[in-house]
């Protein structure tokens, strides 16, 4: 509670000094032009996933969003106060010729508790829950068969139960979400180590926590 509250505090100071951005809504595709392909994860608060993701070597672009739901245009405090269905999520834009979708799919396991069905470390409800949203047939079957091979594994004791869904209309958050960890460092330090997640990971995953991902 006590990081989720820090979590809250620190998005409202950001928004007074951070001019608002208006983002329109994207469909999740698998392609974004040239060689670059999209993977869209959720995996807890999205300036976490952001964060990790921009870490790995091949990532191109990351965008923090809502997805998942039903409602239309949502908004943090929308997704945050539940009802929505919608999960925070990131859109992450790579080069398919430096750094594979299966690699990809490695990194969240990671990177993230899938055997946690109630949202990720602090921070509980849908809006944290994990999930893999999928873009087109191959992307399903090779998360499918990296799902059941890490179920296979044994790794964890715990089934995973990270669900593997159709992507829909990704929606860009708002401005003062887009690469928080870099213009709020601190307060970003704050808050990851206030909820957990680092802790968790580790205690989890042992030396393979945060595995592909070379710099925070």
């Amino acid at each position: 509670m006590i990081a989720r509250a820090i979590r809250t505090v620190a998005a409202a100071m950001t928004v007074f000094v951070t001019v608002f951005i208006s983002w329109g809504a994207t469909a999740g595709n698998e392609t974004a032009g040239g060689e670059k392909a999209v993977a869209i994860f959720a995996g807890g608060c999205f300036w976490c996933v952001e964060s990790d993701f921009d870490g790995v070597p091949g990532v191109l672009e990351t965008t923090s969003g809502y997805t998942g739901g039903s409602l239309e245009n949502p908004t943090y405090k929308s997704v945050s106060a539940g009802g929505t269905g919608h999960r925070e999520a990131v859109r992450i834009v790579y080069d398919p010729k430096f750094v594979s979708y299966e690699t990809l799919l490695d990194v969240l396991w990671r990177s993230v508790d899938p055997t946690d069905g109630g949202g990720q470390f602090c921070d509980r409800g849908v809006s944290y829950e994990t999930a893999i949203f999928v873009t087109s047939p191959e992307q399903r079957r090779q998360a499918e068969a990296s799902k059941q091979a890490l179920q296979d594994s044994g790794i964890l004791k715990k089934p995973i139960v990270t669900p593997i869904e159709d992507a829909g209309t990704f929606y860009p958050a708002e401005g003062y979400h887009q690469g928080y960890y870099k213009e709020n460092p601190l307060r970003y330090k704050l808050y990851r180590y206030g909820c957990g997640r680092d802790a968790r990971l580790e205690a989890l995953w042992g030396d393979q926590a945060l595995r592909g991902i070379t710099k925070h």
